[in-house]
């Protein structure tokens, strides 16, 4: 029989529930591209509507590897966010900018 996870946690210690929600939190800043999609609550065919293409280039877009800036910036634009280019290193992390106004007037992605 399934339980909720409320009932599960009640019986958790705090150290427990501590690691719980730091691996939660993890989870959460890391995933791929179709998988942030579904957690904005957004179909492919929203998407598709949003970014002015067909559902399938949405389909083929999140099973890349890579993409252009242009593309990925759009795309993130189109479900409420913002693209922001970190380099991180040992002694700190400094946000890249010029890829800021890249494709600000380009169409989203190829119709191909």
């Amino acid at each position: 029989m399934a339980r909720k996870f409320t009932e599960l946690e009640a019986k958790m210690s705090e150290e427990a529930i501590g690691r719980s929600d730091a691996r939660y939190r993890e989870m959460l800043a890391e995933m791929p591209l179709h998988e942030l999609r579904r957690a904005r609550g957004l179909s492919q065919e929203v998407l598709a509507k949003a970014l002015r293409i067909k559902q399938p280039n949405v389909a083929k877009l999140e099973k890349r590897t890579d993409a252009y800036i242009s593309t990925l910036r759009s795309t993130i634009e189109a479900m409420g966010g913002e693209l922001d280019i970190v380099a991180r290193f040992p002694d700190g992390a400094i946000k890249i900018t010029n890829f800021s106004s890249i494709g600000e007037n380009e169409p989203a992605v190829s119709q191909t």
